[in-house]
């Protein structure tokens, strides 16, 4: 029988396997779970009542987190002519056309997020094999191809905590709504934003049940069940 380490053990006296939690409750309760030594990330997971083998029933979309992500974000912008200064000047880690491209097929992958302006997709779209498996491929449904005129408002909305998240093949989705740092109003505001996306982005032919489980969850930490029905709570979140 494996023995019980010392950590998990403080775990096991701080959640209630059996309980399913309002969503304060679980950030209350997840934050005090996050006793590692680095600042943990914190997310949330949705079991949905998708059928992911049709194509009408993809979940995939983005969501602007009014906390931020408690992270960084690198941003690079395949763009021409004059876009390419203003990308810089906008914040972008590195901007270019068919230089930058070369790059990355050399094997350079150093940002988060890749963004496309529409007139280049033709030359971007020849390295899908490439990007497409890092999650990195532009998308106009990731807000990641856009008009020219565009690159400084996607930059900025990409820096200040904009994401993008979708189902898996079990009709899964994984999102990260802060750090366990972040205060619970912050965590809060996240969770909400996430869930009105989530209900947004629900498929019109999906049948029965769409949230079918939530829960929360940080990086060394246990998962917390969420009972669904109490996610009304978030509305009240800065009010």
């Amino acid at each position: 029988m494996a023995k019980i380490t010392k950590r998990r053990q403080k775990l096991n006296e701080l959640i209630d396997k059996n309980k399913i939690y309002s969503p304060t409750e679980a950030i209350t309760t997840i934050k005090k779970c996050c006793v590692s030594k680095f600042d943990e990330t914190i997310d949330l997971a949705f079991y949905l009542g998708i059928n992911p083998k049709h194509a009408d029933q993809q979940v995939r979309t983005t969501v602007s987190l009014p906390a931020g992500t408690g992270k960084p974000v690198r941003v690079v912008v395949v763009a021409k002519g004059e876009r390419v200064k203003e990308a810089l000047d906008s914040g972008a880690e590195e901007a270019g056309s068919e230089e930058l491209l070369e790059k990355i097929k050399e094997g350079w992958f150093d940002f988060d997020v890749l963004i496309s302006t529409q007139d280049m997709m033709a030359v971007v779209s020849k390295l899908g094999k490439l990007l497409g498996p890092k999650g990195l491929m532009p998308n106009p449904k990731a807000g990641t191809v856009i008009p020219p005129e565009a690159i400084p408002r996607a930059i900025k909305e990409f820096k200040a905590g904009k994401i993008e998240f979708r189902n898996d093949k079990q009709g899964n989705v994984h999102i990260p709504i802060g750090k366990s740092s972040f205060e619970d109003k912050m965590l809060l505001s996240n969770f909400s934003a996430v869930v009105d996306a989530i209900m947004k982005a629900k498929p019109s032919t999906a049948k029965g049940v769409y949230l079918k489980n939530v829960a929360l969850s940080c990086t060394m930490g246990p998962g917390l069940k969420i009972d669904p029905n109490k996610l009304s709570e978030l509305t009240s979140v800065g009010e």
